[in-house]
């Protein structure tokens, strides 16, 4: 039974700090205690725990356009974050874990602020018939979160440009994120702002449990245990190296030839390579073999590879790999 409500409002905007506060929040809620958190990442894309980073978005772009792929415990689909976006995580225990409850709040922050929401499936919530909110779930030792997205005002073209890669080169295991019809909050009600509907959830936390919300200090957390997820959440490991095997390919034709390019990959490691090509220069398929065998699936690192090969139509393959939107 619930008998404390906590709120969390994130301070920063690094995802993987806040992805590690969550988690710790997760780790460290009370018996009887239910946590609200409420966060913001700046130019992010949140993939779910088994998908597979270049299937779900351009990480090139990406990375380009100074963002950050970040990765989450929860299942679900590749979603984009920036400071349009409201984030929110309810932190329980499994036996006070409530999905309609905890999306009552939702549905009534938002309907304080004069829109109107409804359910589609097990992980959209709707207003005007558009999704504005995607959920994901996490159950752990007994423990459970369930955390969203919320659209306030997010820029739609940098949505749209990081979350579209190209479907036709890349065949991958894992999970598959669902395109849906998507709105801003702020479309329906030009007067809403991030600030405004933190304040609305505070308050209909508070009148759908019929208790107090007490706030939470940073000072609260354990550092050094934020710091250690903080890292791993960064790191390559954690990223692209899920045991997510999967094919890339890619082709073109050349005045020196035809090539083929495939790789296998695993863990984010390009564990083959096979060059088929009908150009005259017979060493050139075991040098690219040789080259990309063991390269991480970068743009970057595949690129410098080729670049480091001597052959007739290396700064070809080079453009043919930056034409992938890896």
């Amino acid at each position: 039974m619930i008998r404390r409500l906590r709120l969390y409002r994130g301070e920063g905007h690094d995802p993987y700090r806040n992805l590690a506060v969550e988690q710790h929040l997760l780790e460290t809620v009370e018996d009887g205690c239910c946590i609200l958190y409420l966060w913001q990442n700046e130019n992010t894309v949140v993939i779910g725990r088994n998908q597979n980073a270049w299937k779900e978005c351009r990480t090139t772009a990406l990375e380009a356009g100074g963002g950050h792929l970040a990765r989450r415990l929860s299942g679900g689909g590749a979603v984009f974050h920036d400071l349009g976006n409201l984030n929110f995580t309810f932190l329980v225990r499994d036996a006070d874990y409530d999905l309609d409850r905890q999306l009552s709040v939702i549905a009534e922050g938002c309907r304080a602020l004069g829109v109107e929401v409804e359910r589609s499936g097990r992980n959209d919530l709707l207003a005007a018939g558009r999704k504005f909110s995607g959920n994901a779930f996490y159950h752990n030792m007994g423990r459970s979160y369930h955390h969203g997205t919320l659209l306030v005002d997010v820029d739609m073209g940098t949505l749209g440009r990081y979350l579209n890669p190209s479907p036709a080169k890349l065949a991958a295991k894992g999970v598959e994120s669902v395109r849906a019809r998507v709105v801003n909050l702020k479309e329906l009600q030009p007067d809403i702002t991030v600030e405004a509907l933190a304040r609305e959830l505070s308050a209909a936390f508070s009148r759908v449990y019929g208790l107090q919300v007490e706030a939470m200090d940073e000072s609260e957390l354990d550092r050094a245990a934020v710091d250690a997820l903080t890292e791993r959440n960064g790191s390559w490991e954690w990223l692209y190296g899920r045991p997510l095997p999967f094919q890339f390919s890619c082709e073109d034709r050349y005045s020196w030839g035809e090539l083929r390019l495939e790789l296998q990959a695993e863990a984010g490691i390009v564990s083959r390579a096979a060059v088929w090509t009908d150009a005259m220069d017979w060493s050139l398929s075991e040098k690219l073999e040789t080259a990309l065998t063991g390269c991480r699936f970068t743009l970057a690192e595949l690129c410098r590879r080729v670049s480091a090969c001597d052959f007739e139509g290396r700064d070809d393959v080079i453009a043919l790999l930056k034409r992938q939107d890896i």
